[in-house]
This record gives C-alpha cells, sequence and structure tokens, in this order.
C-alpha cells in the first residue's frame, strides 16, 4: 500500500515515520548493516571514492513506488516531500557523526535529450529544496551531460561502468570546496564514481553523495 500523500503538506507523520525506520547502514557505501559503523566489510576492502553516502532508504516499497510516480509520471510535487526525507537524514548524519556541512550541491545531470523528453532532472528536483533548506549554494549548470548513454536501470554492473566514460564534464571552479552530490537512486555507484572523479581533479575538499534510494 502507498503512503497517503498530498502536494501541500507531504505525507502523514505515521507514514513518514515507517518510512525513516530503517537498519542501520554503512556509513561509505549506504548498504543496510547489523549495527552502524564507519565502514562495512566490503567498504573496508574497497572503498568508494567520496566521503560518505546518505540515502533515505533502501529501493523497496513503498519509496520506490514514490520514486516512481515521481520520475516516471511526471509527479513533480512529491519532490518536496521526498527530498525532505533525505534532509531529515543527513541532519540526522551531521548531529550523530559530525559530517561536514557542504558548501556548494550539485545534481547528477541529465542529458539534453533525455530532459527534453521528461520535462525536468528528478535530482534537480531535490537538489534545489536541500540547498535552499540548508543555506548552500547551489550550482545547477556545474556538471553537464555531454553524451548520450543506455540507461543505466537496463545494464549490469560492468556495463554501467563501460556506459559511462566520458559522458560527464564538470564545467565550474569547485576548487577547495565541500560538494555534495544529490542522485535519486544509488545502485553500483558507477555514475557516482564517474562524476567524484572529475570533481576530484579540482581538487575539491570532500565530496558526499546523498540519494533517495539505494538498491540492495
Amino acid at each position: 500500500m502507498l503512503p497517503v500523500w498530498h502536494a501541500s503538506v507531504g505525507i502523514c507523520t505515521w507514514c513518514e515515520q515507517k518510512l525513516l525506520i530503517d537498519q542501520p547502514r554503512c556509513l561509505s557505501c549506504a548498504l543496510p548493516t547489523d549495527a552502524v559503523s564507519i565502514t562495512c566489510g566490503a567498504c573496508q576492502q574497497s572503498l568508494f571514492p567520496w566521503q560518505g553516502t546518505i540515502t533515505a532508504a533502501s529501493y523497496v516499497p513503498p519509496l520506490s513506488k514514490l520514486l516512481h510516480q515521481f520520475k516516471f509520471s511526471s509527479q513533480t510535487a512529491l519532490a518536496a516531500m521526498l527530498s525532505r526525507l533525505i534532509l531529515l537524514n543527513y541532519l540526522r548524519y551531521r548531529r550523530d557523526y559530525q559530517w561536514q556541512k557542504p558548501d556548494i550541491i550539485v545534481a547528477v545531470p541529465l542529458h539534453p535529450k533525455r530532459y527534453r523528453q521528461r520535462g525536468f532532472n528528478q535530482s534537480d528536483l531535490l537538489a534545489r529544496r536541500l540547498a535552499r533548506w540548508l543555506a548552500c549554494e547551489y550550482r545547477p549548470n556545474a556538471i553537464r551531460c555531454k553524451k548520450l548513454t543506455a540507461t543505466q536501470h537496463t545494464l549490469d554492473k560492468a556495463s554501467r561502468q563501460r556506459n559511462l566514460g566520458q559522458v560527464y564534464d564538470v564545467t565550474t571552479s569547485l576548487y577547495g570546496k565541500h560538494v555534495a552530490l544529490v542522485d535519486d537512486v544509488l545502485t553500483t555507484g558507477a555514475t557516482a564514481r564517474e562524476i567524484v572523479r572529475l570533481l576530484q581533479r579540482q581538487q575539491v575538499a570532500s565530496v558526499q553523495v546523498w540519494c533517495l534510494c539505494r538498491t540492495l
């Protein structure tokens, strides 16, 4: 059953708490763990190349269904409620683990053709609200998608990595800045890896990845 929501107020408190009650997660990759730790066993062997990952919940119902409505049924009014779930988890991580507040928030971009087809970039809609609520600078055009590729959710892990070669550009200087990269779903991390690699070439101070859902 989907949570009940209304564009002007989001979802009810009961449904929100059901979404936010989630098991402990690795602070690096955001996969569920038995207890909160800095890194899970897999990340101790191979860390993601950024400082940490925040996710609202796993990519399972009801959140996966709400996200599908948001992205593919043009229910953009859901953006406020969904971005608030990310915000609440960021505030918890900042309180409990002293996470760095970002100077700048950026969003994973869509290729212009895909943007025209959809009419909006879901990651941009999430990032704009987070930047406003946290009084951070938002740079909507800091990252450009210059190559139209197959959609990531249709590919396996190896194909995702090959699919993203030379896809993105960073179009503005972010030297020395603490950056939060916002996306809707984190799966293998291939998209985030490619963008973070470009950000690190600019010698940013740190990068956090914030997403709505983490696939299992």
